[in-house]
C-alpha cells in the first residue's frame, strides 16, 4: 500500500450532508473499478426497518457510554447482518473497543480523532475523552458508531480493499478517493439511523436537524488535508442516507467530483 494511502486511512470522525445524485456523471477522473462503482451492495435491496432503543447516558460516565455504544454496535451487527445475508453475501460482525488515552492503533498514530475503524481487526476503537462525554444527550455517539460501522460494511463487501489498492496520480486524486470512502460511510450511517428512527422514542425532527448542523460544521474547510469533504457535503450524504431505502443511494464512487469535494 502506498505511503500516501496509509496516511489517508487516518480517518477522523465526522458527521455529515449532500443531496447528490449517484448516477454516473463525469468526475474529474473516473473511478473504473467495478468493485467500487458497481458493488453488489448497491443492488442488495431494501434495508429493512428495525428497533434500536437508546440507553440513557449521563454526562462524563464512561461505563454507561461504553454500554450505549456497545448496544448500538449490536443493533448494527443485527441490521446489517440480516441485510447482507438476505443479499446472499458473506457477513462478519464488527467489534468495538474503548480507550481513555490515545495510542497507536492499526499501525497508525492516533492523531486528533475520536474513533477509528481497523479493517485488519474488524474493530472500532473509540477514545472516550471529556469532549465526547461532556454532553452525550444528542445523537452524536449513535451516529459516530454507525459511521465507523459504515467502514466495516465497506470492508466486508470488498470496497475497502479496492479503495486501498486503487491507483492515483497525485495528492489531489488520493484525497478525492479518501473523501468518496468517508462520505460513503457517512451515507451508510444515515441509512441505518433512518431504519431505526421510529424506535428512538424521544427523538424528533429537531434532533436530526441538530445533528446535520454538527455535520455542516465538521468539514475539511480550513485543513490542509482534504480527506473527508466539505461540511455541506458531509451533511448532505448523511441526510441522503437517512431518507433512503437502500444502500444504492450511497454510491459515492460514481458521484460528480463536486458532490464529494
Amino acid at each position: 500500500m502506498p505511503i500516501m494511502r496509509l496516511f489517508a486511512l487516518c480517518a477522523t470522525v465526522t458527521v455529515g450532508l449532500l443531496s447528490a445524485s449517484t448516477s454516473a456523471h463525469a468526475a474529474t477522473y473516473p473511478i473504473r473499478d467495478h468493485v467500487l462503482t458497481a458493488n453488489e451492495l448497491y443492488s442488495s435491496g431494501i434495508f429493512h426497518t428495525s428497533r434500536c432503543p437508546e440507553r440513557k447516558i449521563p454526562p462524563n460516565n464512561i461505563t454507561l457510554a461504553k454500554r450505549y455504544m456497545t448496544s448500538v454496535l449490536g443493533c448494527l451487527n443485527a441490521s446489517w447482518g440480516a441485510h447482507i445475508k438476505r443479499a446472499g453475501l458473506p457477513f462478519t460482525p464488527a467489534k468495538i473497543g474503548f480507550i481513555t488515552k490515545p495510542h497507536k492503533y492499526c499501525g497508525l498514530p492516533w492523531g486528533q480523532i475520536v474513533a477509528r475503524y481497523c479493517a485488519a481487526e474488524g474493530r472500532v476503537l473509540v477514545l472516550l475523552k471529556d469532549s465526547l462525554l461532556g454532553d452525550p444527550s444528542d445523537l452524536f455517539l449513535f451516529q459516530l458508531t454507525a459511521h465507523e460501522y459504515g467502514h466495516h460494511v465497506q470492508k466486508i463487501t470488498g470496497i475497502r480493499d479496492a479503495y486501498d489498492h486503487h491507483p492515483y496520480r497525485n495528492k489531489s486524486e488520493l484525497q478525492e478517493q479518501s473523501r468518496r470512502k468517508e462520505l460513503q460511510a457517512e451515507c451508510l450511517s444515515g441509512l441505518f439511523v433512518g431504519s431505526v428512527w421510529a424506535s428512538l422514542d424521544e427523538r424528533g425532527e429537531e434532533d436530526w436537524k441538530a445533528l446535520l448542523k454538527v455535520a455542516r460544521n465538521s468539514g475539511d474547510e480550513g485543513y490542509k488535508v482534504r480527506s473527508h469533504g466539505k461540511g455541506r457535503n458531509i451533511a448532505a450524504w448523511l441526510d441522503k442516507g437517512f431518507r433512503a431505502s437502500s444502500p444504492a443511494a450511497c454510491n459515492t464512487w460514481t458521484a460528480p467530483s463536486a458532490k464529494v469535494s
